[in-house]
């Protein structure tokens, strides 16, 4: 990061930010559902299918997934999102500016092209790329702006889910809508501790710019010499970037209908990887939510020790650990690595470039021809709010009611 002196511009980013992100919520650019026409399709027909789940009681929750890239991820985030498919779910994609126009025509082509993506209508495409840089504020922007487009596409999902094109998951959809289904839909799995040690002055205190916010390619955020007092009006709190956050509070965070969200806004447009500290800060200082806390954002990764600013990336030697953790997600993968293949194999039972089966779908009956029992998994659908979990369920859930019981031991947002 270069060093810049600071100046009057940093209450004009401050501001900046806040515009940035409400700009995008307004003014969102992503195709609706899909149209089959224009594109030959050389797969059989999509059925007439139930598009709608059921909600309330009994039923399972709905996922929103916010699934994001930048150059060179445009076949990993269609892999991804083959891999957490659901129809319940909604999902919207998005590749930052580092990507060129092609690799975003080539994924929405590749979208368009599959025949359940066309047929239950709930994988979108952010329309027009903007720049995101995961150390700045921007990267508040893009969630924010992400959790404002899933919430105007379709307001009847229960959790916001945030993957990047190195994420993959080691349960299937049916797994987690199961594991999820009777937990109190406010619940937030987010990993996050006050005690903020080293952040304190090299995140906290340091002021830094993100010129992501005016600038029309990904570009490096910028440090300045002066340094700020830690807040005392509030408390920070720190974390992973990444979460599982309940839909009254992505609306509350959308919304901002009191001042906290806003001002948090504000200060945390000139804070280092402000996505560690923004959303657990505000859960904790926030009376309605700092309750719902569950300290885990239900991912499996390997840090180096000390930690550095990423995760060590996974390979097959990790593959017990992946599968033990219980975990829902694992990262950071490279792409194609072998681990990939295994996890597709053994635990989602991916079928090569397909959707991972589930409940919903099912192949042929036994009975039928030779040709229909070579076509993959999900050759015919059926009742899109039947799940049936398998053996990585019980892991899942044996850590979803770990994570629980202490969150009730606890009690509010863990002050250690």
């Amino acid at each position: 990061m270069r060093t810049i002196k600071v100046s009057a511009c940093l209450q004009v980013l401050s501001v900046a930010i806040f515009f940035l992100t409400t700009g995008l919520l307004v003014w969102a650019n992503f195709p609706s559902s899909f149209q089959s026409g224009g594109l030959r399709n050389t797969k059989k027909q999509p059925q007439i299918v139930k598009k709608a789940p059921s909600k309330g009681s009994g039923s399972p929750p709905v996922l929103a997934y916010s699934i994001s890239g930048t150059q060179g991820d445009n076949q990993r985030i269609l892999r991804l999102v083959k891999a957490v498919y659901h129809p319940r779910n909604q999902y919207l994609l998005h590749l930052d500016a580092g990507s060129s126009s092609w690799e975003r025509n080539k994924l929405a082509l590749s979208v368009l092209s599959e025949r359940e993506f066309r047929a239950f209508g709930n994988v979108d495409i952010v329309g027009k790329a903007y720049p995101v840089n995961q150390m700045g504020s921007s990267a508040i922007a893009a969630v924010l702006h992400a959790a404002a487009v899933l919430l105007k596409i379709n307001k009847d999902w229960d959790w916001l889910i945030t993957l990047s094109a190195s994420d993959y998951p080691i349960v299937s959809q049916d797994d987690l809508l199961h594991v999820f289904s009777p937990l109190p839909r406010n619940l937030n799995f987010i990993h996050h501790t006050n005690s903020i040690g080293w952040k304190e002055s090299q995140r906290i205190n340091q002021i830094v710019i993100d010129p992501n916010l005016y600038m029309a390619a990904n570009t490096p955020i910028f440090q300045v010499r002066e340094t700020r007092e830690t807040p005392d009006a509030l408390k920070i709190f720190t974390g992973s970037p990444w979460s599982i956050l309940s839909r009254p509070f992505v609306e509350y965070t959308v919304h901002g209908w009191d001042n906290l969200p806003r001002k948090l806004l504000m200060y945390f447009s000139n804070v280092a990887f402000p996505l560690e500290t923004y959303f657990q800060t505000i859960l904790c200082n926030s009376p309605d939510f700092r309750n719902t806390t569950v300290n885990s954002d239900l991912k499996y990764a390997v840090w180096d020790t000390p930690p550095q600013l990423v995760s060590q990336f996974l390979s097959k030697s990790n593959y017990k650990e992946i599968v033990s953790s219980g975990a829902a997600f694992a990262r950071r993968f490279r792409e194609g690595d072998p681990v990939l293949q295994k996890v597709d194999e053994y635990i989602l039972m991916r079928p090569m470039d397909g959707i991972v089966p589930g409940k919903w779908c099912f192949r042929p009956s036994s009975n039928e021809s030779k040709k229909g029992l070579q076509e993959d998994p999900c050759s015919y659908w059926g009742d899109i709010d039947a799940i049936e979990p398998g053996p990585q369920a019980e892991k899942l859930q044996n850590l979803v009611s770990k994570l629980v019981a202490e969150k009730s031991r606890w009690g509010q947002c863990n002050l250690r």
